[in-house]
């Protein structure tokens, strides 16, 4: 999509050129007012280590957050990071290295994530863990381990929080806290960041913001700095932009409200470009309310066999199997998915697997399960044979009724499944027939700006723009997790990326102007 109208349909107006005029009266207030050593967009994962440590370095660091709180998707995250040669790993005598993480990491999502980038952030992460722990972050009883559900690693170096992502946010608070009374961090919150300030040509010279006044009417605010990082989070709750960047639907309604994309329109209209959204990868299904995308979600949708072993069949619009259900990568199961019609399908049973079989939603007891049939949960359908229930499911009846019979009939014959599956306790013989359908859904957005090694913004010509840098969910999953739920390759580079800028934030821009301590 074309810049210009990318930034139209993200915002709902018509984008024009600026002024120039307007450009250059804004280039000499800056030489004026250039306060701030690093201008930090959005308080979250990767926003607040890079003003704790830019801060340490010396720096003078304005921190602008849209909502009322620190902590960005960290309220809602399940918090897993991966490292090696953490103290953590030391406890357990684990051997671990950044070479044998990278190369972990990119043998899980089949070398789809950005090498450099996934370079740096196994480099950095060590420090970044350790400095956690040093500032009381703890681990769950048995962590580090090799997976917690996705692809395993083949060394133990995963590992969360006891109150998952709370937990990272506890232990920066205190270091965070301290900056700010310190003097060196100054936050506003509650206060948008509307447009990057830039020079005739193109270096990003400040940050134009907005909050509400006394009367709660808007006002408009310029502050200059030698920098700015983009730390926001993704456009996982903007339904439109999500759409438009990954060809796809935003299924379900799971991410934070405010990620509606604001640092992806701030580098677009700065003249950067995004990337990653063909990367995009469903997890293996939950039960929506509606199709009315994007929906709430009733329960989850247990589907590791190593936690329960599918007694069901799973199948598509067409009636047919899809995947072998119980099989152990997560990842060959969210790819297949990714394939169907609507990113849906349907969980098949009969009455016997009903009154047998563990439970498969989430909490749902078989009491709750009835309760959703009997009273017409639109996800839910029941028929006294394949060919109705199908019907009632909106599936091809035809091919539900061959898929069931090549899987009842590989059974009874003692034969291979026709997918390898393995487990297999009974066929889908006994009536009434049931379907449940699964939805696709994510909690994040896999497209984001585009960065090289160093982080810095790029252009569609691959030449960065001066002063400008991302980290943080604003790059997107595609970029260090690929196309793949890689573990800890989301939250643990948002602290690195964070905890390295701040750590060169003297280094990061133009030579700063002038002084003026009312310029903030």
């Amino acid at each position: 999509m074309r810049r210009r109208r990318f930034l139209g349909v993200a915002m709902g107006v018509t984008v024009g050129t600026l002024a120039a005029p307007g450009i250059l009266a804004r280039e000499r207030r800056a030489a004026r007012q250039s306060a701030w050593d690093l201008i930090v967009i959005g308080a979250g994962t990767a926003g607040m280590p890079a003003a704790i440590f830019a801060a340490q370095q010396g720096a003078r660091v304005l921190v602008i957050e849209k909502t009322p709180v620190l902590g960005g998707t960290l309220d809602r995250s399940s918090g897993q990071i991966a490292a090696s040669r953490t103290v953590f790993q030391q406890a357990k005598g684990i051997i671990d290295s950044p070479d044998a993480h990278f190369a972990d990491n990119m043998r899980i999502n089949g070398w789809s994530s950005d090498p450099a980038l996934t370079r740096l952030f196994v480099d950095e992460a060590p420090e970044t863990v350790n400095w956690l722990a040093a500032n009381g972050y703890t681990v769950l009883d048995g962590d580090p381990v090799k997976s917690k559900g996705h692809e395993p690693f083949l060394t133990p170096r995963y590992q969360s929080g006891h109150e998952a992502g709370r937990s990272i946010l506890k232990a920066m608070q205190a270091p965070f806290d301290a900056a700010v009374a310190s003097g060196k961090v100054v936050v506003k919150l509650e206060t948008s960041a509307v447009e990057l300030i830039q020079d005739v040509g193109g270096a990003v010279l400040g940050v134009l913001t907005e909050s509400a006044g006394a009367s709660g009417a808007p006002v408009r605010e310029e502050h200059f700095g030698r920098s700015v990082l983009i730390a926001t989070g993704g456009c996982a709750a903007n339904p439109r932009m999500f759409e438009d960047l990954h060809g796809t639907p935003l299924t379900a309604e799971v991410a934070r409200p405010s990620s509606q994309g604001q640092g992806l329109i701030l580098a677009l209209g700065a003249g950067g470009v995004l990337r990653g959204g063909e990367k995009y990868t469903p997890l293996y299904g939950t039960l929506l309310e509606s199709d009315n995308y994007p929906s709430p979600s009733q329960t989850s949708f247990t589907h590791d066999p190593a936690r329960r072993k599918p007694w069901e069949i799973h199948v598509n619009a067409r009636g047919e199997r899809f995947v072998r259900e119980d099989h152990p990568n997560f990842e060959f199961r969210e790819h297949a998915l990714a394939a169907q019609p609507g990113m849906r399908f349907w969980v098949v049973l009969d009455s016997a697997m009903f009154e047998q079989a563990p439970p498969f939603l989430g909490r749902w007891n078989a009491a709750k399960l009835r309760e959703a049939l009997d009273y017409g949960n639109p996800m839910f359908a029941r028929g006294d044979d394949l060919a109705t229930l199908a019907f009632k499911a909106g599936v091809d009846p035809r091919g539900l009724v061959r898929t069931v019979a090549a899987f009842n009939g590989a059974l009874a014959a003692g034969a291979t499944d026709p997918f390898g599956r393995e487990h297999r306790p009974l066929p889908i013989v006994k009536p009434p027939f049931l379907a449940v359908r699964i939805t696709g859904w994510t909690v994040m957005s896999f497209a984001g700006i585009a960065v090289d090694g160093s982080l810095r913004v790029q252009r569609a010509d691959g030449s960065t723009i001066p002063n400008l840098h991302a980290a943080g969910e604003a790059l997107g999953a595609g970029a260090t997790s690929g196309a793949a739920y890689t573990n800890g390759a989301m939250v643990t580079p948002a602290l690195s990326f964070g905890r390295w800028l701040g750590q060169r934030a003297l280094e990061l821009g133009a030579p700063a102007g002038a002084r003026s301590p009312g310029s903030a």
